[in-house]
C-alpha cells in the first residue's frame, strides 16, 4: 500500500463478475485506477466483456475476458483458470453479477403465492449460486496466498425486504449470510469477506428519455423514500468497493455496508 494512497491495491489481480456493463464496468475501471495488477472481466456476453477489457487496458492495466455464466460452477471454474493463466493469482473478488440473471430482465414478480419454483430459480441462479460459485473457484488461491478480499454486491431487498421481489430478496439475503459465514472460515488466512448493499441506481437511459423518467410521478414517488433525493450512480458504489478491497479495510470482515442514499439505515 502506497504511503500517500490508502486505497492503493498494490498490484493485486481482481476478478469482477457481471462487469460487461453498468456498475460492474465502473468497479473494474475503479480497481484499475487504484493500481490493480490486472482485472478479469466476467460477463455472460463475450462482446461486452471484451469491450471493458479494452477500456482497462487503455488505463495501462492488464486485463482478460472471463466469459462465463456465474450460476454454472464448471463455467466459472474454467473462466477463473483462464484468467489466472493470463493475469496471475487472483486475490480480489467482486461478486457483482445479479438482477434476474443473464437471460432475464429485472422486474416485479406477482405476489409470492402466485409464483412457482421455476420463477424463483432464476434469482437464486445468479444472486446466490453465482456468489458461491465464484468464491468456490477463487478462494483456494487466496488461501494459498494467505491474503484476499471478497466483496459481494447485494441489495436492500435482502436487508429490509421488498414486496413482489420475494425470491430476489431471499437470494440476496442468502448471499449476505453466506458471506458472513465465509468471513469466519477464511479470516485465519488473511481473507476478508464483506457486502455492499444497494438500493436503486440511475436507470441506463440517456438524454431526453432519462430526463423524462426522472420527472415522472413514478420516479418522484420512489425518490421520496430516499434521504438523499437522487438515484445512485456507479461511482457512488465503486468507491466503497475499492476501499473494502484495499489494505485500509484490512480489519473489516463479515459486514454489510448500505450504499443507498438513505433508503434504509443500518443499525
Amino acid at each position: 500500500m502506497s504511503e500517500d494512497n490508502l486505497l492503493d491495491l498494490g498490484g493485486q489481480v481482481a476478478f469482477v463478475s457481471g462487469a460487461g456493463q453498468g456498475l460492474g464496468r465502473d468497479i473494474a475501471l475503479a480497481l484499475a485506477r487504484h493500481n490493480a495488477g490486472g482485472v478479469a472481466i466476467n460477463d455472460f456476453d463475450a462482446e461486452k466483456a471484451e469491450a471493458v477489457v479494452e477500456e482497462v487496458r487503455a488505463l495501462g492495466v492488464p486485463a482478460a475476458a472471463a466469459v462465463a455464466d456465474v450460476g454454472d460452477l464448471d463455467s466459472v471454474t474454467s473462466a477463473v483458470a483462464g484468467a489466472t493463466d493470463a493475469l496471475g493469482p487472483i486475490t480480489l473478488l467482486v461478486n457483482n453479477a445479479g438482477n434476474a440473471g443473464p437471460d432475464s430482465r429485472m422486474g416485479f414478480s406477482p405476489e409470492f403465492w402466485e409464483t412457482q419454483p421455476e420463477d424463483w430459480a432464476r434469482f437464486f441462479h445468479t444472486n446466490l449460486y453465482g456468489v458461491m460459485n465464484c468464491c468456490h473457484a477463487i478462494a483456494p488461491g487466496m488461501v494459498k496466498a494467505r491474503r484476499g478480499r471478497i466483496v459481494s454486491i447485494i441489495s436492500d431487498a435482502g436487508r429490509v425486504g421488498d414486496a413482489r421481489l420475494t425470491a430476489y430478496s431471499a437470494a440476496k439475503a442468502g448471499a449476505a449470510g453466506f458471506m458472513r459465514a465465509l468471513a469466519r472460515e477464511t479470516g485465519r488466512y488473511g481473507i476478508t469477506a464483506n457486502c455492499v448493499s444497494l438500493s436503486t441506481l440511475v436507470p441506463p437511459l440517456e438524454g431526453q428519455e432519462l430526463e423524462d423518467f426522472l420527472q415522472s410521478d413514478r420516479a418522484k414517488a420512489q425518490l421520496s423514500r430516499y434521504a438523499l433525493r437522487r438515484y445512485g450512480e456507479p461511482q457512488d458504489v465503486s468507491g466503497m468497493v475499492v476501499f473494502l478491497c484495499s489494505d485500509a479495510a484490512s480489519w473489516i470482515t463479515g459486514q454489510t455496508y448500505p450504499v443507498n442514499g438513505g433508503y434504509s439505515f443500518a443499525l
